[in-house]
Formats: C-alpha cells, structure tokens, sequence
C-alpha cells in the first residue's frame, strides 16, 4: 500500500523512502514516549517495526500512551499497539514481544539483526543494560530520558548521552556507568528536558500493578510532552535515513 505514503514520498523523494521501508527497527517500551514513536515511524514508512514491553493497559495510562483508551484497558501494551499500527498499514512486519529487554533476557533478542535500537526503558537496570549492548552492535541507537514531571514542550532537546544535563534519569545513568567504568561503544542521540517540576497530587498506589516490574515512583506526565518526546525519535531515525541517501 505504497499510495498511504504519497506526501512522505512527496517530501522524501522515492528512492529516500524505499530506504525507509527496508529498515529494521526495534523499539523498547510502547508506553507514553515508545508508543507515539511507534505511530510516525509507521506512517512515515517504517515496514519493519519490533515493539517490547511486558505491560498491559491501565486507566492512567489512558492521558498519555497512543494505544491506552477505555477499550483497550486490561489488554497486553504490544498486542493493542500491534493492532493499532496495523490499522494504519495492514502490510507492516510488525513483531510484538511482550517481555522485558536485561541482562539476563538480551541475548534472545538478536540486536544484531537491527539496523536502529529505540530505548524508551523506565527501568534504571534495565535501560543501562540496552545501551551498553545495543551500542556494541552496528545498529544506530537512540534514546529517550525522563518525559515525566514536564509540562513545557520549547525545552525539549537532543545531546549526546554525555552531554544531557538537568535529567535525573540522564544523571543517574552517568553515574552508574563511571562507577562500572563502562563506556558506551558509540554515541547516543538523547531526547530530554531539563525541566523538572514537582507533583501536586497523590499517587495511585495501583498504577501499573499489572507490570512485570514495579518502578521506584510515579510521576505525573502529559501526553503532549510524551509524544514530543517520542516523535522527535522517530524524526531522528528518518532524518538518519534519508541523510544516508543524500
């Protein structure tokens, strides 16, 4: 269904979109950034699309996650995110895998085969853990850092892993990685704020109860900074991809 993308191929030229379409891409996390990212990289025409996580669908996901609305409560993250993406391009290779991505899982999910690693992990762990092995491969990778606790869309930025500041998450990464001495074997592309706002209500001690992992705390977020977050990831891969073929 190659007419669905008529205007990308309009901007991109043709052969810049079969590029697109022959890519390889393995996306971590379909939540409130990884999920927005899995939609343009779709409709931009991405074919090739492998989307982890081990959530399932939850009332407060619904503010925020592309896939999440009152229907699709209580439903597997990857399998409604599937079928969603399918909705919009029904000939996608679209491989849901609902688990979690660490060091004692990362060799059942073949990197290697991958031409981008997206990294929207929640998981402290588990996030250090991809970047080390993803940027081991030849892979293009890029990552998302903390999208909660903000509200204004004009202090959203890109930097290498390095260079982010004013990211807790970003922050407490650097530091288990120069306490380990570990270095990443290729630079990694950020997306990030350095706002950092505070809650003002309770937290739901029930939010995300169905996660095979329990995150250390809940924070407010917004669906406009989310999907910012995760379209400026997507964008980052294309724009990768078509500078290639300039």
């Amino acid at each position: 269904m190659r007419e669905i993308f008529n205007r990308a191929e309009l901007l991109l030229g043709s052969e810049a979109l079969d590029a697109v379409m022959s890519k390889r891409v393995i996306l971590f996390g379909v939540g409130g950034v990884g999920s927005w990212c899995a939609e343009s990289l779709i409709r931009t025409g991405i074919q090739h699309l492998t989307i982890v996580d081990s959530d399932i669908v939850c009332e407060s996901n619904v503010n925020r996650q592309m896939m999440a609305t009152v229907k699709t409560i209580g439903q597997v993250k990857v399998k409604a995110m599937r079928e969603r993406l399918l909705d919009i391009n029904p000939d996608a290779d679209i491989t849901a895998i609902e688990g979690i991505y660490s060091e004692e899982t990362s060799e059942g999910f073949h990197l290697e085969e991958y031409d981008y690693i997206i990294d929207c992990i929640d998981s402290l762990k588990d996030k250090m853990a991809l970047l080390i092995h993803a940027t081991a491969t030849g892979a293009k990778v890029y990552s998302s850092m903390g999208a909660a606790l903000k509200l204004d869309p004009t202090q959203i930025k890109v930097a290498e892993f390095w260079k982010v500041r004013g990211c807790p998450l970003g922050a407490a990464l650097r530091k288990r990685m120069k306490r380990a001495r570990i270095e990443l074997s290729q630079k990694v592309q950020c997306v990030y704020s350095e706002e950092l706002l505070e809650n003002k209500g309770i937290a739901d001690l029930n939010d995300n109860a169905g996660a095979m992992f329990q995150k250390a705390q809940t924070n407010g977020s917004l669906s406009h900074i989310t999907a910012i977050f995760g379209f400026t990831l997507a964008g980052l891969v294309i724009k990768d991809i078509t500078e290639q073929e300039m």
